[in-house]
């Protein structure tokens, strides 16, 4: 599936296309479904989609394609690359009208995707169908979106098979006895992505072009959902945050007395009111397009600074398998110490196994020797080889900043920009939940407000978002601009679902930091908790000066997550 929208918020945008495409149990295409949808709303960016008022008048409202598309639907799991989106809107659409999705499960093919781990620099689709050899007419276009995603579908499928992955099926909203709390998460996507370079800030006297950061504060004559969604639709970068690259911020009091406009004043940042943005809005200057390839560029340069890190496994991604669990720990301690990066899942990115104590009972062992990857024993811990392996050639792909823990690392935000992501991953099981949180912490180190605790009951907060694509992988999204004022730091953490396991049984859990949602990995850690510990501090994003810096910390806990929260002075009144 695939829909085309006048936004990217589902609670307050509205979906103007749709594609449905029913494939069999062979991936092969029976039903095509295709309709342009007239929601009666701005149409938003039209630059990106093409949408225009006029094509979109007369086609039918959403209550006349229902009773098709549900029938579609039905029985069946909903595919999208970047599902929670997908499905937000869709479910946004059923509930407007009082129906309900008619989809028990979802399947992202993102997500999917990032677990196969291809040698491609980002995960978007258009690199996966290139990757794949599948030819695209029209990106943003719904139909043939979701013919290129069938396609990729079929492949990643294929290669998953291969590596033995369990597809990350994850149970939708649904009102039977039983839904999993996780189901109940909304989709909620990060911060609307300008198209356009940044130009710099704007000139007194001048034009607004498009690119410019804007930031809005106090109240407005035009609903503030409104406002920016004209500003988003004329190719402007609206942000939640005042930074000394904020182009404007608008208001209708120059004497406000809100942190955006202390900040706007303290980077003299030019300040107009909303009469005057308006009047300038429609004369506003064409940017310069974002090329993609050029900004997967930058991360990619960035990382490949990083390929000369020393180390005898510099550049390998070493999976290890068996082994009582302090023995499983030490070696990927010393795995990363020797300049590899250690992987916690069997994926296309996997080019060594080691084999300890009781490997040969793990499925894993089998498929890699099929793959043709050395096998090693803990003598590739002592007197490792500094050759290349036999499978992936570390030399053809960017790798990125393996992080030991305790190690910072600035976050190159000039670079890449101010979005970027966190994402948790840990080996599957049935047997246990796995809960991240993301606490938005003040300079006393404590959450200053509700909004500022991220959770599964509360996944939304200023600047971060929490979303779940897989039973086995959540990601907390952030964006730097966003954040509260007061925010000096981002703790995200893991806590178990309930009291008799540990990290000790989950063994392993997988850190990667990417600059948004679907570029290439920057920074990456794997971390391991002793046998007790059912809370784990996983990473810190935290202000110094004018940089924002990442620590790995690595550090557990015996309490749960009530607990933990209540250190950082949540008002918790239950576990």
């Amino acid at each position: 599936m695939d829909v085309e929208t006048s936004g990217l918020s589902a609670a307050d945008h509205r979906v103007l296309s749709v594609a449905a495409l029913a494939l069999d149990s062979a991936g092969v295409v029976v039903k095509e479904f295709h309709t342009l949808v007239d929601s009666g709303c701005d149409p938003g960016p039209v630059h990106i989609h093409g949408l225009t008022r006029e094509l979109l008048s007369g086609a039918p409202r959403f209550e006349n394609i229902e009773a098709e598309l549900t029938q579609l639907l039905a029985g069946r799991v909903m595919v999208a690359h970047n599902a929670g989106f997908d499905y937000g809107f869709l479910a946004g659409e059923y509930g407007r009208i009082g129906a309900s999705m008619p989809v028990g499960n979802r399947l992202c093919t993102l997500a999917l995707a990032r677990r196969v781990a291809l040698p491609v620099p980002d995960c978007r689709l258009a690199t996966l169908a290139t990757y794949y050899g599948i030819g695209q007419q029209r990106a943003h276009d719904a139909l043939d979106d979701a013919r290129v995603l069938a396609a990729v579908l079929r492949s990643l499928v294929t290669d998953a098979a291969h590596l033995g992955i369990t597809l990350p099926m994850l149970a939708c909203p649904s009102d039977r006895p039983g839904a999993g709390r996780r189901s109940a998460w909304p989709s909620t996507p990060p911060k609307t992505r300008c198209e356009f370079e940044y130009p710099g800030r704007f000139i007194d006297s001048g034009v607004l072009v498009q690119g410019m950061k804007v930031a809005f504060t106090g109240d407005t004559r035009v609903d503030r959902v409104e406002l920016i969604s004209r500003a988003v639709a004329a190719g402007l970068d609206v942000t939640g945050a005042v930074s000394r690259r904020t182009s404007i911020l608008v208001t209708n009091s120059q004497e406000s007395l809100t942190g955006k406009a202390r900040a706007a004043r303290g980077y003299r940042t030019p300040i107009m009111t909303e009469r005057t943005f308006l009047l300038l809005l429609e004369r506003i200057q064409p940017g310069i397009p974002k090329n993609m390839s050029e900004s997967a560029g930058k991360v990619g340069s960035v990382r490949g600074k990083r390929t000369e890190a020393a180390g005898p496994l510099a550049g390998r991604r070493v999976l290890v398998l068996g082994g009582p669990h302090n023995a499983a720990v030490e070696a990927r301690d010393r795995i990363t110490a020797l300049g590899a990066s250690v992987a916690v899942n069997m994926s296309a990115s996997v080019s060594d196994v080691l084999a300890l104590d009781g490997s040969h009972s793990d499925p894993r062992l089998g498929r890699a020797i099929t793959r043709g990857l050395p096998v090693h024993g803990p003598e590739l811990l002592d007197s490792p080889s500094s050759s290349s392996s036999d499978g992936v050639d570390a030399q053809d792909i960017a790798e990125p900043h393996t992080m030991s823990r305790g190690q910072v690392m600035d976050l190159p935000i000039e670079a890449v920009g101010t979005e970027w992501s966190v994402r948790v991953s840990w080996t599957q099981s049935e047997s246990y939940e796995v809960d991240v949180v993301g606490l938005l912490l003040d300079s006393g180190e404590k959450v200053r407000h509700d909004p500022d605790f991220v959770f599964y009951n509360q996944p939304t907060g200023a600047g971060a978002c929490l979303t779940a694509d897989g039973p086995s992988e959540q990601t907390v999204e952030l964006s730097i601009e966003q954040l509260p004022q007061h925010c000096a730091r981002v703790a995200i953490a893991a806590a178990i679902d309930g009291d008799s396991i540990t990290f000790g049984t989950v063994g392993a859990i997988e850190i990667e930091v990417t600059a948004g949602s679907e570029s290439g990995v920057f920074a990456r850690a794997t971390l391991d908790a002793a046998t007790e510990e059912r809370t784990l501090i996983l990473v810190e994003v935290y202000r110094r000066g004018e940089t924002w810096r990442l620590r790995a910390v690595g550090q557990g806990y015996p309490s749960g997550l009530g607990e933990l929260a209540r250190s950082y002075g949540v008002d918790v009144s239950g576990d």
